[in-house]
């Protein structure tokens, strides 16, 4: 098996790929992608002479912003179109429209996203957009899971791999400090689930390497409500996101499967926390998911997919010396820290075991996977490292392997090498 999977992997280093002289741009905002050089240009200034260059509401920039319930802008600059400007007054970096003179000699350099006018981050066009969807039925812990991710890279990750990890803007810093980190991590309250309702702006982070000879990734994590995974209509109309993603994260709760959840229900005795009946199939999505967009593609999608067990501390209530599911000394206990390098080694080992103990327990979710996705690893995390109760979480939060899903996807894509452990 270890030998099927190094083939299957190939090499330990990142791959290096010849640097094209530009990239599409997918919006981090509305996820509509485009040619860079269709980007526009909000003006550096106003005139009350002109029109055209007069302050007034952006309809487009605050009908987005209506969508997520963010305040609105009276008057802002001008947008100017790129098709207005002259060729000689265009600004490249390299193949890059980056900036622009308009008539009046004036440079601007803040780019705008044409189809939703937002800014757009300094890098893009210049590196890959890359959106790492989270995706997973309802319950299965989406939010906590992404605010649990975000703040290991940011405080532990980023620095193993010599990097940084931050908002891009400060509206998106505050969002995620207010709505996520500190109700989490400083008042233990478990994370509400998102409702189908709302429409949820994405959170969006650089990670930037120290080592300038590589590209910084945008990261991208949206939180789309369980119950809308197996919703078609609200797939197609808010979760378009996922068909220009890099990677996703599949998140499968165990409780979701119910040779597991009964098993539990059994072995949790008394003061079992938070334990509900109302669990959708995880298949669910993936059927919806295919009808939205894998089945168009013809064929298996080839994004890069991380197939992540949620909640794996609960495992511990099937764990058996000889365990039929999990045995005492399971890879799924244990943290494992990735640091300068992706292990292989480890990585071989905890993505061979969940291979296994999903096959075991889901037949028909394993065969769901294997016919709709063509890249997959296989993962289990506790974002918590404990199962809360009454929405609480007592003592300290201790994540789980909770970045390893998303170091895999680095390392697919070739931003860190991989080398096997001892």
């Amino acid at each position: 098996m270890v030998g099927f999977l190094k083939n299957l992997f190939g090499t330990k280093k990142a791959v290096v790929k010849e640097k094209p002289p530009y990239y599409d741009i997918v919006c981090p905002f509305c996820f509509e992608k485009y040619h860079p050089d269709e980007v526009e240009f909000r003006a550096a200034h106003y005139r009350e002479d002109d029109e055209d260059y007069a302050l007034a509401e952006d309809e487009v920039l605050n009908q987005y912003r209506k969508r997520f319930g963010l305040g609105t802008f009276d008057e802002l600059e001008a947008v100017i179109p790129p098709d207005t400007i002259p060729e000689e007054n265009k600004i490249y970096a390299g193949r890059v429209l980056v900036g622009i003179t308009d008539r009046y000699n004036v440079v601007s350099r803040r780019r705008l996203c044409p189809k939703c006018h937002n800014d757009l981050p300094l890098t893009v066009g210049k590196t890959p957009s890359n959106i790492i969807s989270i995706i997973g039925p309802s319950q299965v812990g989406k939010s906590v899971y992404m605010t649990s991710l975000i703040h290991t890279l940011e405080h532990v990750t980023a620095g193993n791999f010599d990097a940084a990890c931050m908002p891009i803007n400060t509206e998106i810093s505050r969002k995620y400090r207010d709505m996520y980190e500190e109700p989490l991590f400083e008042q233990g309250n478990v994370l509400r689930s998102t409702q189908v309702s709302e429409v949820q702006e994405p959170l969006i982070f650089q990670f930037t390497f120290k080592d300038e000879s590589k590209d910084p990734l945008t990261l991208v994590f949206f939180d789309v409500a369980g119950e809308g995974m197996t919703d078609r209509a609200y797939m197609e109309m808010r979760a378009s996101h996922v068909k220009n993603s890099t990677g996703m994260l599949l998140l499968i709760d165990p409780l979701q499967i119910k040779t597991i959840r009964d098993r539990i229900k059994i072995n949790v005795g008394e003061s079992p926390g938070d334990f509900t009946d109302r669990y959708d199939s995880p298949r669910e999505v993936i059927i919806n998911l295919f009808d939205s967009f894998i089945g168009h593609q013809g064929g298996k999608t080839d994004i890069p997919t991380a197939v992540v067990l949620t909640k794996s501390d609960m495992l511990h209530f099937l764990k058996e010396e000889d365990g039929e599911y999990i045995r005492s000394n399971s890879n799924v206990f244990h943290n494992m820290v990735h640091a300068k390098t992706f292990n292989v080694t480890e990585f071989e080992n905890i993505n061979g075991e969940i291979r296994r103990f999903i096959e075991k327990v889901d037949r028909p979710l394993k065969g769901a996977i294997d016919v709709n996705f063509s890249d997959t690893a296989y993962f289990a995390v506790s974002a918590l490292g404990s199962n809360p109760v009454d929405l609480k979480v007592k003592g300290v939060i201790t994540p789980i392997r909770v970045d390893e899903p998303f170091l895999w996807l680095l390392y697919r894509l070739g931003y860190i090498e991989g080398k096997e452990g001892a």
